[in-house]
């Protein structure tokens, strides 16, 4: 099964936390599971705020990229559309809120998993909770808000669409 991330046009594939271009970002794939989305993560070494777990900014970054994948494929799902079909969904974040709940090891993997808890409009709001060793360690919220189409697209690219 493809990722979401898979479909993301070349304009707005260049995300830290979830461009499939970023080289030196987390490339997270995030997938359906029944109505929750799936992600997996491992962190590296690098990622550590004190010996053996990991560092929150890593956590809410999984959350917020997890999240606005989330928003795209449920608007997707919504209109019965296929994920790289035109006109693109893709998401920004207009609001991110983290709990942290629990140290996260380094560990062994990280399960990522998201919720949709409302679509109106052109916002989507989905609850994302992180998963270390079956155990709740982080839960956010994200507000994730639709883009135009013409962002990511350089001023040369504005003037000819």
């Amino acid at each position: 099964m493809d990722a979401f991330q898979d479909h993301y046009p070349e304009n707005v594939a260049h995300c830290y936390g979830c461009g499939h271009l970023n080289a030196h970002g987390h490339q997270i794939k995030t997938v359906w599971e029944g109505d929750e989305t799936v992600t997996h993560f491992q962190p590296e070494t690098y990622h550590t705020s004190v010996p053996g777990f990991a560092y929150g900014g890593l956590i809410a970054s999984l959350i917020d990229c997890h999240s606005t994948g989330t928003a795209a494929a449920a608007m997707y799902r919504q209109e019965d559309r296929d994920m790289d079909s035109l006109p693109a969904f893709r998401f920004v974040t207009g609001s991110l809120h983290v709990d942290f709940l629990k140290p996260t090891p380094l560990e062994g993997e990280m399960v990522i998993r998201g919720r949709v808890k409302e679509i109106k409009g052109r916002k989507v709001v989905v609850e994302t909770t992180v998963f270390a060793a079956g155990i709740a360690t982080a839960r956010g919220e994200v507000v994730a808000v639709q883009m135009p189409e013409s962002f990511g697209q350089s001023p040369t690219q504005k003037e000819v669409a």
